[in-house]
């Protein structure tokens, strides 16, 4: 599976003008951008995710391209294929853990009873190990709980490309590194493609596969991190 990215995006904020202009390809099945604070890697990942239009260039998933200005494609976020884990995982404060999980399939829930949780989503309740937290709501769960809920939200639709915004930043140390091998494992499991951000070192040593760092807006090449 490849992954080419080829995108420029201008933001004219009068306190702080930014100029992304991002290019890779990789078959790399976890890929993670690396980079400070403010380089353009949220940018990037809401770009390929189809919530900000690029000025030019495209966005080809698997030899599908969802996004050129050229060709004027731009397929629509929700029919892209590529499931979004939030920095701060996003769930919808007034649904259940099901109903969270179940949005991604646009199968609305009435009650939080097992019985009516549609199967593809029980499945990756049940893969999560958060079926027995399925009428709780975000409010009542742990950081890593929430974690585990919004994975299992991105991954219900079986998206071709999982992007993640910086999974780990409000976990606690020992909760992170149980969940970078989780994600690991999950990864070599399904044989999906990652593309994971992050500013921690220790992220990247854990997950990556290939390393691409990004400093103000663009992509240079560089040994890996320490």
């Amino acid at each position: 599976m490849r992954l080419d990215i080829a995108i420029q995006r201008r933001l004219d904020d009068p306190q702080r003008p930014f100029a992304l202009d991002v290019a890779f390809r990789s078959d790399a099945g976890r890929l993670v951008l690396f980079g400070p604070s403010g380089a353009g890697k949220s940018l990037t990942l809401r770009a390929i995710a189809g919530l900000l239009r690029p000025d030019r260039g495209h966005v080809t998933v698997a030899g599908r391209t969802l996004f050129d200005d050229f060709r004027g494609v731009d397929v629509p976020a929700r029919d892209r294929q590529v499931g979004f884990v939030f920095q701060d995982y996003a769930l919808f404060p007034h649904l259940t853990v099901a109903q969270n999980v179940a949005f991604g399939l646009r199968v609305g829930l009435r009650q939080p009873s097992p019985r009516r949780v549609p199967e593809a989503a029980r499945r990756w309740l049940e893969a999560f190990e958060i079926d027995g937290l399925a009428a709780r709501y975000p409010s009542q769960l742990s950081g890593g709980q929430r974690q585990r809920v919004a994975l299992a939200r991105a991954l219900a639709p079986e998206p071709r490309l999982l992007l993640l915004d910086e999974p780990f930043a409000a976990l606690d140390t020992a909760l992170r590194g149980r969940l970078r091998d989780s994600l690991v494992a999950l990864q070599e499991r399904l044989g999906l493609q990652m593309l994971m951000i992050t500013h921690d070192p220790a992220d990247v040593e854990a997950v990556a596969q290939q390393v691409l760092e990004i400093r103000d807006g663009r992509i240079h090449p560089g040994p890996r991190p320490d």
